[in-house]
């Protein structure tokens, strides 16, 4: 299944202020204080760079941030994001698990750790880390893990508990790309036609329509026989995502 570009921007967010990267001849301006203050001040730089994808100086600011607090969690969590853009996976659960040894509770360890097992083929592991993020009652994101979830959930072929967790992501936030849209599929295979196109209706209005959205919209014109919105949306796919799977299956009149 393809890995929703909504999906990504949610769930690959460091637990880190977004500062201005700001460095004099090497020494981090206001690096003062205690141990602990030092190295989330690297930290929170880190995640500056990690944002702007510049993974060499993220590397550079979080080894200083070890370097000043060996124990502070947020540094591994933030280490194992930056080595999953480098597709370094040993590395990057390395140091998610090293991160949750030290701060077992944490809730974006948590999910970001259930994220990086998700995508690494380990999807029934990742719901184990899902929920426990999702147990922190001070968590802001809840609705990101739901998300998260339910998309793994899919994936790992327990379409059930991935019903679930979408509609939980959209009780917190009834306008989630993903759950909007992952829920519009579950609706569309058990049949619940008008569901599913008012779900994937609300996705192609909320963002720019994926292949994905557009050929599930597709066939549900398709299926209920209203063919000028059906060819509204073929044109579309057609001139949007020529070479998309969904185009080519539309091609072969492939519609299920």
């Amino acid at each position: 299944m393809k890995r929703l570009a909504a999906l990504a921007a949610i769930v690959l967010v460091a637990a880190c202020a977004t500062k201005e990267p700001e460095s004099t001849g090497g020494t981090i301006v206001g690096e003062v204080g205690d141990a602990r203050n030092r190295a989330r001040v690297h930290t929170e730089l880190a995640g500056a760079y990690y944002e702007r994808g510049n993974m060499g100086v993220a590397l550079d600011e979080l080894r200083q941030a070890n370097t000043a607090d060996p124990s502070y969690a947020q540094a591994y969590g933030l280490l194992g994001l930056v080595y999953m853009e480098l597709k370094d996976p040993r590395q990057a659960e390395s140091n998610f698990e090293r991160g949750l040894r030290l701060s077992p509770n944490d809730a974006d360890l948590n999910h970001n750790y259930g994220w990086f097992l998700c995508q690494n083929s380990r999807e029934k592991e990742s719901i184990r880390y899902f929920l426990q993020a999702l147990r922190n009652p001070l968590y802001a994101s809840p609705g990101r893990t739901y998300a998260a979830a339910g998309l793994c959930s899919v994936r790992a072929g327990n379409p059930k508990d991935a019903e679930e967790f979408f509609q939980r992501a959209l009780k917190l936030d009834p306008d989630d790309p993903t759950a909007l849209l992952q829920l519009a599929q579950i609706r569309y295979r058990r049949g619940a036609v008008d569901e599913a196109r008012r779900l994937v209706s609300r996705y192609n209005k909320l963002v720019s329509p994926s292949s994905e959205s557009l050929w599930l919209a597709l066939r549900i014109e398709h299926k209920v026989g209203e063919r000028v919105a059906e060819q509204s949306y073929a044109n579309q796919l057609r001139r949007r995502f020529p070479n998309s799977a969904e185009y080519q299956a539309l091609q072969r009149g492939q519609y299920d």
